[in-house]
């Protein structure tokens, strides 16, 4: 049954959420809340709750200050207030308290990273994202006249009046602080709530932990293609904030090489030395703006900059795989689980990947509950691969799987662990079979059936299931998408070690 415990709830591997947790008030539970499409990627709220209405009253208090603070920093809303302040030619406008203090922030980290952060350096991003169109690598013109723009004064700020004129020509993005910002706001409003001792605001990877909660956080290895492969490390937080920038998830492919969005705007070049960078710090707009910022940075100066904001630790990955930390980095360490490598190994045995697209809804929208098994040809269970859920109650709509898997993993125990990484889209998930059963050994070839059950609370239920020879090597398969899950596909290839 431990064996069973780690296959299915421990060690991070799968996202499981749930409402209960040890407590030492026992009028205190966890309440989860999981959203995706939210600011373009995926939310997470965990409050610990005196009852599951104050939860409700918090979940909402959240969503309604993320609508709140993206319709003002929202570069992507034409509505927005920093979009019609951004077209305002050279007026002195009065801004709000929360744009003027991004703004302040692009100002204090352009000085502190020597102007390794800077908000145009969207000019250089679309240079490169054009490249990315034609196939065809930027001229050197093309990336003198972005860097000319950079060089640009962008904006001029009263703090008297709380006013900002906008300045220069170049496209400005406020990519590098929205989302920490927003996590910090988030975080305050629900923790002021009477009856909320303890709040975890995650949107995208970019983590605050604040109150009563103390937090277990996976950093994803950037060589991996799955939720459920091993991370990096993991490590305790609590009453910190943590961001994990890198070059794994987005950036442009010119002639078969892959480059990085996150841009040097002092060069004009994608960044290409560091893949991630992970920072823990008090506060959750520099922890942010360094997690960004260490992927431009050299590594000496990224230390230097760290060491000079107290509380800050950080994890560095070199494109090499070689790994620099801070000197504190180790002690938040959890020692007694398993990491992942860096360093890609000769391949091995085969292993089938699990790709899935949940169907998307105008605006953001809950996840549904979702399992994922696997079942040999007497169609008994041999590895719980994904179980997705915050609310027991429910678990029964998971109707094949709460049949057929429920007793055996009912007794194994609760676990909660959350994820940084570099920011993900929406909705897309990859689940890794190691063709291990639940207690780790290896399953003979032969024929398996591979199921994806989804249920929504109040809403649909579906459920796919799709047989695979793991005799033939090498397959690809797809599966007729539905409500839930918009699209899926197995690909059976031989193993790449991480």
């Amino acid at each position: 049954m431990k064996n069973l415990f780690r296959s299915v709830f421990a060690l991070f591997i799968i996202p499981v959420f749930i409402i209960s947790f040890i407590h030492p008030d026992p009028g205190v539970k966890l309440y989860v809340s999981h959203f995706e499409n939210v600011l373009g990627t995926s939310f997470e709220l965990k409050v610990s709750a005196a009852s599951e209405s104050l939860a409700d009253s918090a979940e909402a208090i959240a969503l309604s200050e993320i609508d709140r603070l993206s319709g003002i920093l929202s570069a992507y809303d034409s509505s927005s207030e920093f979009s019609r302040w951004n077209k305002s030619g050279g007026k002195t406008v009065k801004i709000s308290d929360d744009l003027f203090f991004v703004l302040s922030l692009f100002d204090q980290w352009k000085q502190r990273t020597g102007g390794a952060l800077d908000a145009s350096s969207e000019a250089v991003s679309r240079v490169w994202k054009k490249a990315s169109m034609t196939n065809e690598m930027p001229t050197q013109q093309d990336i003198s006249q972005a860097l000319r723009q950079v060089k640009q004064q962008h904006w001029v700020l009263n703090a008297e009046n709380n006013t900002a004129i906008r300045r220069g020509n170049s496209p400005l993005m406020m990519n590098s602080f929205v989302k920490s910002y927003i996590i910090m706001k988030v975080a305050d409003k629900i923790s002021a709530l009477p009856g909320i001792s303890g709040a975890m605001v995650n949107i995208g990877g970019d983590i605050i932990v604040s109150g009563d909660i103390g937090e277990d956080i996976a950093i994803s290895n950037p060589k991996a293609d799955a939720e459920n492969d091993l991370p990096l490390t993991v490590i305790q937080v609590r009453d910190r904030a943590i961001a994990t920038s890198g070059n794994y998830r987005r950036g442009f492919a010119i002639g078969g090489k892959w480059f990085s969005h996150i841009v040097d705007p002092r060069t004009g070049i994608p960044a290409d030395q560091v893949i991630s960078a992970t920072v823990v710090s008090p506060n959750a707009s520099d922890a942010g703006a360094m997690a960004t910022a260490f992927n431009v940075m050299g590594i000496e100066e990224s230390r230097k900059l760290a060491a000079s904001i107290p509380g800050t630790e950080y994890l560095i990955i070199a494109k090499t795989g070689e790994k620099y930390s801070s000197d504190g980095w180790h002690d938040i360490e959890i020692n007694n689980v398993q990491h992942g490598s860096v360093k890609t190994n000769v391949q091995g045995d085969y292993e089938l990947l699990i790709n899935m697209e949940l169907a998307q809804f105008e605006g953001r929208f809950r996840r549904p509950f979702v399992a994922i098994w696997i079942e040999d040809s007497k169609h008994k269970t041999v590895r719980n691969l994904a179980l997705w859920f915050n609310k027991p109650r429910w678990l029964p709509d998971l109707k094949e799987w709460y049949r057929s898997n429920y007793q055996e993993v009912s007794s194994a125990g609760q676990g909660v662990q959350s994820i940084s990484s570099a920011t993900r889209p929406p909705g897309k998930y990859t689940i890794k079979w190691d063709m291990k059963d639940d207690k780790g050994n290896s399953v003979p070839l032969g024929k398996y059936t591979i199921y994806i059950e989804a249920a929504r609370e109040h809403g649909t239920y579906q459920l796919m299931k799709k047989e695979i020879d793991c005799r033939k090597k090498d397959q690809s398969v797809t599966i007729p998408g539905n409500t839930e899950v918009s699209s899926a596909s197995l690909e059976y290839r031989k193993t790449v070690a991480n």
